[in-house]
């Protein structure tokens, strides 16, 4: 081995990666992203959850228990309901994760000791779950109407009811989940590897010469994969439900609805990234940067409540958080596509703005 020709092949590499910039950003930002992502954005200690509170009492009493809960950081009041059934119909659209019943006798019941408030429970997120069992041990202090009845809350004063998930199972919560993690992971790589392949053996130069149009290039070459990801829904689904019995309370259409946005939104990211990428290690390095936030952001892995806002913000940019919260909805808390109207509008947002400045790039690196 001559020192020489060792040192002569060090130096070309190191050039190299110096002129590949995807490269070198791969090298810098992966650790940085994941030091300040497990670091300042991931917390298990679930602070702020979106909180009905329906106070049938609406004493004095009543209203420094909500004060209480309020001061503990773990609820939100975020929609004040006149009954438990609105409280159920925030509970299923996901408006809400926990729901606060005070009732109209909660006085008498917290004097003699019965149960005196309700914490409904959106049980299709196990971690929210702990966190309303933490929520219902917590000393909470109400002000008394009369000197002889007790300050306090008494142990089993406070219930806890769980829906959609009453078991705990995680794979009720995880197996969905995966539906959009599953996509969102081959629909990009798949999309971007596919163009740039084009490009590297030399076929783009060919379909440039034919009639065919950038839009109608790349509209081509998604739909095959639209085929593809519908399919790789329908294993997950049947898996699940033949191996960890998840249920399906929503409808199936709604959720091969819910899918093919998703599918749509990964795919017009995935021909964005192709117009950067030269070649196709680039592509796949492209993706690696941006299914790691997705993956982590999303809610899929860590519970997005106890994310700070600027987290939030940023979760709130990827597809794979409002496909997470359209597949658990439909799914587990059996809501359907026009409760669920607000995520339905950012995937369709999202794909409009990725497929225009794909088509746009696209025409721009090729003529």
């Amino acid at each position: 081995m001559k020192l020489g020709r060792l040192w002569a092949v060090m130096q070309k590499e190191v050039r190299q990666l110096r002129r590949d910039r995807i490269t070198l950003a791969m090298i810098l930002g992966v650790p940085v992203m994941q030091l300040v992502l497990f670091g300042y954005a991931i917390n298990q200690n679930l602070r702020h959850l979106s909180t009905g509170v329906a106070d049938l009492d609406n004493t004095s009493a009543s209203r420094a228990l909500v004060m209480d809960m309020v001061a503990s950081g773990v609820i939100e009041p975020t929609l004040s309901a006149t009954s438990p059934q609105q409280l159920m119909d925030g509970l299923r659209a996901g408006r809400i994760s926990l729901g606060v019943v005070i009732p109209a006798d909660f006085e008498a019941r917290r004097f003699d000791g019965r149960e005196a408030v309700q914490v409904l429970v959106d049980g299709s997120d196990t971690i929210v779950q702990s966190a309303a069992m933490q929520l219902a041990q917590l000393p909470l202090d109400t002000t008394p109407t009369t000197n002889t009845r007790p300050l306090g809350l008494g142990r089993g004063q406070v219930s806890v009811v769980s829906f959609y998930n009453p078991e705990r199972r995680s794979a009720v919560n995880i197996v969905p989940g995966l539906i959009g993690v599953i996509l969102t992971m081959t629909m990009v790589l798949f999309t971007a590897v596919a163009i740039v392949r084009e490009r590297e053996r030399g076929n783009m130069e060919l379909l440039i010469a034919t009639p065919v149009s950038s839009a109608e290039l790349m509209i081509g070459k998604v739909v095959p994969y639209i085929v593809v990801g519908l399919l790789q829904t329908s294993v997950v689904l049947g898996l699940g439900a033949w191996l960890f019995q998840v249920p399906i309370r929503g409808s199936l259409l709604d959720v091969y609805l819910a899918a093919l946005l998703l599918i749509a939104a990964n795919l017009t990211l995935g021909l964005l990234i192709s117009t950067r990428a030269r070649t196709q290690f680039q592509a796949m390095q492209m993706t690696f940067f941006v299914f790691l936030p997705s993956i982590l952001l999303s809610g899929f892995m860590f519970p997005f409540a106890g994310m700070p806002r600027a987290a939030q913000w940023l979760a709130e940019v990827l597809p794979l958080t409002h496909f997470l919260r359209l597949i658990r909805g439909i799914i587990l808390r059996g809501a359907d596509l026009a409760d669920l109207w607000r995520d339905v509008l950012a995937l369709l947002a999202f794909t409009a703005v990725m497929m225009t400045l794909a088509i746009t790039r696209f025409r721009k690196r090729l003529d």
